[in-house]
């Protein structure tokens, strides 16, 4: 199993960093103030700091701080430097807030016990929810160094499969379940794939329970069963009125006074019916 890219310490300062940075883009602060202020928060004993000092030249030459990252290969992986293009790209409609807590999440399953079939289904949930591109965006998760050789030519592979191939098979003919299931079925126990097996036993039977089913189904299965990762999502906002009540009144008098007008002009106002009527008594005096 491959090693985290960098140490526990880094990926905890990377994901308060994607984080407060998010939130303070919120806040309308601007990229380059947020930047310098971050700088003096990340602790000194990692590289983070350095790295922010170098995002916030290429924010101020560029405006994008994904150039920056690309010049960073040796800290930033080729998957973090996809999104933050994809966010900042002009004709995209990926959201950066979306992006961050993207990587927010990523670098904090860094931080915890990460296994590369989790990585590898938080990555491709990240890209398929939000409609990264998967010709680009596999292509950047092949190059994660976290992969190691053999889950970088699957990855490659399995591209160019995506559309003629169901996903849930891909992963379960991936799977030790499969090995077993093939065992038990042929009566050879000393059955060996004649490829590499990248998921365990948990993953294929999920997988084989979602064949020929919606892909989300699968992750959400494996996040409630495995505890993979879950991919942020997009907050729907909550729809108030189209018009503030005070000025809805005022239009409603308004039209109000037009009906009187309009039937002044064809001489059909009876202002009768605006006579305040005087009081009704009866024989004892009293109003009835």
């Amino acid at each position: 199993m491959s090693e985290p890219f960098l140490s526990r310490e880094e990926y905890i300062e990377q994901a308060y960093f994607f984080r407060t940075y998010r939130e303070r883009l919120e806040e309308n602060l601007p990229a380059q103030d947020i930047l310098s202020d971050i700088h003096e928060e990340i602790l000194t004993t990692t590289k983070l700091p350095l790295a922010i000092e170098f995002l916030k030249g290429e924010m101020v030459l560029n405006g994008r701080i994904s150039d920056g990252m690309a010049r960073l290969p040796h800290y930033f992986t080729s998957f973090q430097t996809f999104v933050m293009s994809q966010a900042e790209s002009d004709k995209s409609k990926f959201d950066t807030r979306i992006a961050l807590q993207v990587l927010q999440r990523e670098a904090e399953y860094f931080s915890e016990s990460p296994t590369a079939p989790g990585l590898f289904v938080y990555q491709f949930e990240c890209i398929a929810r939000n409609r990264l591109g998967y010709d680009a965006g596999m292509k950047a998760m092949a190059a994660d160094p976290y992969f190691s050789q053999d889950w970088g030519e699957w990855i490659l592979k399995m591209r160019l499969q995506l559309g003629s191939t169901d996903f849930a098979d891909m992963i379960y003919y991936r799977s030790e379940h499969y090995v077993n299931e093939r065992r038990r079925r042929t009566g050879h126990d000393d059955y060996q794939a004649s490829y590499p097996i990248l998921f365990g036993v948990q993953e294929g039977r999920i997988a084989k329970a979602n064949r020929h089913k919606d892909p989300l189904y699968m992750f959400a299965a494996l996040q409630r069963q495995i505890g993979y990762p879950k991919v942020p999502r997009m907050k729907s906002k909550t729809i108030g009125p189209v018009i503030h009540p005070v000025f809805e009144k005022r239009l409603q008098r308004l039209e109000q006074r037009l009906k009187l007008i309009e039937l002044e002009t064809k001489g059909e106002l009876d202002i009768s019916k605006f006579y305040i009527k005087p009081p009704q008594f009866n024989d004892d005096g009293a109003i009835s």
